[in-house]
């Protein structure tokens, strides 16, 4: 092996995951070069747009001195990451600083007192900040404070909520607050006294929060609320459609106004299980940089619809093993929102190739791009030899586009009624209703939509003015990553 770094990149990827950076390197490296080297090697070798960057250029660096030297000028490996990003084409690429969380919330399980909530500016003043309660997960500490769906919260601690303080507010270390709740007033909330001490603990949830048949004029309608692709859950998902295909119903909802995305294997199961007419035709396709397309067969970068649920874990060890339980269905029905994104938008795209697809909502995210997640290992898996447990640093870079089998896909996020045939419907602040109920206005206006057929909304939305900037589940550590499982990639 030839003792220059030029040479060395060069070299396949396998060969430079074998090498001794101290062979190369006068410099007495540190931890924080180990994690800037660590930082640009998993960018230089995945990264979806690294022949556009030139600082991940292959011959950027002629020795490792060089390297560690040039990121010494930056202050934090956070800085380092964004230095080598596409941005603002890259809008979702992030570095954690903490990998077990990151691998925790992949899995829906995060600090929280379990109020999921979004953020919108107030009617008359856009700098203030009100959020409201889009659901409570069960067990959760704000579920014994009984707060419930529809309450508007305009403080934290006192100080009201503005879009420079909110993160600081609600996103911080700190694990307690006190929430001070409003009455709406037509999108310009009035304090109501009401305050209420929540505490963030760990708290997984299951993202299918409500699984159920209604019966509306001799229809069987089955109804998803399905809240995060996470492989964990993938059999709970199964066996609430063994329940539909048991209730044997004629068509199909599922509410992803809330799902920010997650595992692209689970969306090709929950494609399968609406469908099971398509069995090892192909469901996605995706395209990676040239560096692991020219590595890797064709083949490795379609996904297929599939008869089997077969989930292993990181070492290889199978964890769930079961047939999917398909309804055979030729359309589905699905209710989405300004923060539905990736895996959900993917399900959508995917299945309008095959069967008819009917979207009541808003505009979608626009998230085409999937990633990766990276550790600091020679092969920059987890399971790689050289592990640094010097730090707990992981990148969750962009390294693929996706597309349905004909090569569609929507960076612009998809609206009903334009890109996919639908209603648009905003949810109305003052009137979100109870998730689940048959009189709640998206799944009532769904409803009507399968029995009639009728795409005439008449009805004014006043959210549809609103600006909402952020919600809760964009900030746990999986945000809206659309996570591919990278079969099989070779490098």
């Amino acid at each position: 092996m030839k003792n220059t770094f030029k040479t060395f990149l060069l070299l396949t990827i396998l060969i430079l995951s074998s090498c001794e950076k101290t062979e190369i390197a006068s410099i007495q490296n540190s931890t924080q070069d180990d994690i800037n080297y660590f930082i640009w090697k998993g960018l230089n070798v995945y990264y979806f747009w690294q022949q556009d960057v030139p600082d991940l250029a292959d011959n950027r660096f002629a020795t490792f001195d060089d390297l560690y030297t040039y990121f010494r000028g930056f202050s934090s490996p956070e800085t380092v990451f964004e230095s080598l990003l596409n941005r603002p084409e890259d809008r979702f690429s992030v570095i954690v600083d903490d990998y077990v969380a990151l691998e925790n919330s992949f899995q829906g399980l995060n600090l929280s007192n379990g109020i999921e909530f979004g953020l919108v500016r107030y009617k008359t003043n856009s700098s203030n900040i009100f959020g409201y309660v889009r659901y409570v997960i069960p067990n959760s500490d704000a579920a014994s404070k009984n707060i419930t769906r529809g309450q508007i919260f305009t403080s934290i601690n006192g100080q009201q909520l503005t879009d420079t303080n909110f993160s600081s507010l609600l996103f911080s270390s700190n694990t307690t607050y006190s929430m001070g709740f409003a009455d709406y007033n037509d999108g310009d909330p009035v304090q109501n006294g009401t305050l209420v001490s929540l505490q963030k603990t760990d708290l997984q949830e299951n993202p299918i929060a409500i699984a159920k048949v209604i019966e509306e004029s001799n229809q069987k309608i089955g109804y998803l609320m399905y809240n995060q692709f996470s492989r964990n859950f993938d059999a709970d998902l199964n066996a609430a459609f063994a329940n539909f295909k048991s209730e044997n119903i004629n068509d199909l909802i599922i509410d992803l106004r809330y799902n920010p995305g997650g595992s692209v294997q689970s969306a090709s199961y929950l494609g399968s299980m609406v469908t099971g007419q398509f069995t090892d035709q192909v469901y996605s396709k995706e395209i990676w940089n040239q560096k692991i397309l020219a590595a890797n067969p064709p083949e490795t970068f379609i996904n297929n619809f599939t008869n089997q649920i077969r989930n292993l874990d990181a070492t290889g060890n199978v964890v769930v093993e079961e047939n999917i339980n398909s309804l055979g269905l030729n359309r589905v029905y699905i209710i989405t929102s300004g923060s539905t994104a990736s895996a959900s938008e993917l399900l959508m795209n995917a299945l309008s190739a095959y069967i008819d697809v009917n979207i009541v909502g808003t505009t979608t995210v626009g998230k085409q791009v999937g990633s990766i997640t990276l550790y600091d290992s020679d092969n920059l898996r987890k399971t790689g030899a050289n592990f640094n447990t010097n730090h707990n640093y992981a990148l969750q870079p962009l390294v693929l586009e996706i597309t349905n089998k004909n090569n569609v896909n929507y960076p612009n996020g998809i609206t009903p009624g334009t890109d996919l045939p639908g209603i648009i419907l905003a949810e109305d602040f003052d009137n979100l209703g109870t998730l689940g109920d048959v009189n709640e206005p998206l799944l009532s206006r769904t409803i009507q939509y399968i029995i009639t057929g009728s795409k005439t909304n008449s009805k004014q939305q006043k959210a549809a003015n609103f600006d909402e900037i952020y919600d809760s589940k964009m900030a746990t550590p999986a945000g809206n990553n659309m996570l591919s499982e990278g079969r099989n990639i070779e490098l």
